[in-house]
């Protein structure tokens, strides 16, 4: 019984899962790559094409294509195709058919159980999302799991025998994660988190575009600015992508801009990019630095290993850079397949152990030895914890009684060990109230804040009180945060027995959209 692990990226999604000798291996794409582009091409009403060729189709319709949709995931953002509205999760539902429907041809097995990634600094409203994309695609989705996680996962498989705290540097597509984790005697406990889910590989990108564009303006001042044609700003965006990844081989090359029949000639040297995108990098930094200052403060003194992954990792500035400024030396590990192939690693060992905890040890040893699983192995596995901290802190919105002041109270905060269940008592303001709002909060910046306009509301309710109580009478609030970062939250009154209970939807999307997308996305063949 194959399940998978999915790290479904702001620009490059992979699926992997574990071969008969209990080694992760990633499944190519159709088109014979590792790693599969997050690109949809709209080509018709009832036909997406995912992947390379969507890529490829972006120059010529780019209106038709979507791409770094995983910025947009857990928010209310629609777009429109064909005259038909989809939302993030029914986009990225189709990255993961694509993702499924490529691994079954190549293992001739239907995908089902999946492990999707996610980034470690998602928060609840990101990681229910994803959760909802994989259904709205059909797939089982067994959990959630952190990129740094996953990627710690396929380090400590590597490195069974060490014992060790880790800085995870995380610098994808369209996201930047730093983590400190400790790994004791196989387990793996996340320390702290930070990072910034708008900060990734697309940003070096963007900047390169806009550098090529201003260098054709400056050499033909007297035609249109190339930025304002779509099909020309796609054509930029992929010679500046390919630029980007040459120069982390050369030390310069040449490309060129043509627009409405001119062309610029451009030379660029690694030193120019660098210093080019120098904020960028810098970004990051700032993050690393925060993330090792709460680390210090939570009694990690000392970094033994300083692990980079995701794709821009790859860039000789990044290892350069962090080396020179933290003192420590990077390890590139497997940065474009490390993620995929530590969720597809979780994916099945959490499948085993559930299936021992829930006596089918029959399916349980099946499934060891199919992998080839070792009796030492099979012990590592049950044995092995996993435990990892909030991303960010979660609240609600309460009132000063004296100043009728409204500010967030934050019930979880930011790298809180999870699971976690906090209940929190509160009152109401006025005699004969009948109920009471709930506004769940996310804390929005880096830092927490009371603040309401630093914080994102990620769900709303409303809790019924019982007639005739006067100012004060008491109601109970409760978050629980899983150990995938999803949240629930309960909102109740207590009087003589009774209580109400209030179930926040976290997310955007309902059970029954969920059910209905599904649906609609079955008609769409994907290629």
């Amino acid at each position: 019984m194959a399940v998978y692990g999915i790290d479904l990226g702001t620009t490059y999604s992979c699926i992997a899962s574990i071969d008969r000798v209990n080694r992760a291996e990633v499944h190519r794409s159709g088109e014979g790559a590792d790693t599969t582009p997050s690109v949809v091409f709209f080509e018709t009403p009832d036909n997406v094409v995912v992947g390379q060729h969507a890529k490829d189709s972006a120059v010529i319709k780019p209106d038709l294509v979507i791409s770094r949709i995983k910025r947009d995931i857990g928010q209310e953002v629609v777009r429109t195709l064909h005259g038909k509205p989809y939302t993030p999760e029914e986009i990225s539902a189709l990255i993961l058919r694509k993702l499924a429907e490529d691994a079954q041809v190549a293992t001739g097995e239907t995908v089902s159980d999946v492990v999707i990634t996610v980034p470690a600094y998602f928060g609840a409203a990101e990681r229910d999302a994803t959760r909802k994309a994989g259904r709205i695609a059909r797939l089982n989705v067994i959990d959630i799991v952190s990129e740094p996680v996953a990627a710690a996962i396929t380090y400590g498989v590597l490195n069974p025998q060490e014992d060790c705290h880790i800085l995870v540097y995380d610098l994808g597509g369209g996201t930047f994660d730093t983590t400190v984790m400790a790994l004791r005697g196989g387990d793996i406990e996340v320390v702290c988190t930070d990072g910034d889910h708008e900060l990734g590989g697309a940003d070096w990108d963007d900047q390169l575009v806009e550098h090529l564009a201003e260098r054709f303006r400056r050499e033909h001042a007297d035609v249109g600015d190339p930025l304002d044609k779509g099909e020309t700003e796609q054509d930029l965006r992929k010679i500046a992508e390919d630029l980007k990844k040459t120069l982390s081989a050369k030390v310069k090359h040449t490309v060129r801009v043509m627009h409405e029949g001119r062309a610029t000639t451009v030379e660029m040297t690694r030193e120019e990019f660098e210093s080019i995108t120098r904020n960028l990098l810098e970004r990051t930094l700032e993050i690393t630095r925060r993330t090792m200052e709460t680390a210090r403060a939570k009694g990690v003194t000392t970094f033994d290993h300083l692990v980079l992954v995701g794709g821009l990792s790859k860039m000789p500035a990044v290892a350069e850079t962090l080396q020179k400024e933290l003192g420590l030396t990077p390890q590139l590990q497997d940065p474009d397949l490390a993620v995929a192939k530590g969720a597809a690693l979780y994916a099945f060992e959490e499948t085993y152990r559930r299936l021992l905890s829930s006596g089918e040890r029959d399916k349980a040893e099946a499934m060891a030895l199919e992998s080839g699983l070792s009796g030492t192995q099979r012990r590592q596995i049950e044995g092995r914890t996993i435990k990892t901290v909030a991303s960010r802190a979660f609240g609600i919105i309460t009132t000063r009684g004296s100043t009728r002041e409204s500010y967030v109270a934050h019930l979880v905060h930011a790298n809180d060990s999870l699971p976690a269940s906090v209940t929190e008592g509160f009152q109401t303001l006025d005699d004969n109230q009948v109920s009471v709002a709930i506004r769940v909060m996310e804390q929005a910046g880096s830092v927490e804040s009371e603040v309401v306009e630093n914080n994102n509301q990620i769900g709303e309710g409303e809790l019924r009180i019982p007639p005739g109580k006067p100012k004060g009478f008491p109601i109970e609030v409760t978050f629980a945060l899983d150990a995938s970062g999803l949240l629930h939250v309960t909102a109740r009154e207590n009087e003589q027995g009774g209580q109400l209970d209030l179930d926040i939807q976290i997310g955007g999307m309902s059970e029954e959209e969920v059910a209905s997308s599904q649906t609609a996305l079955s008609r769409i063949r994907v290629e």
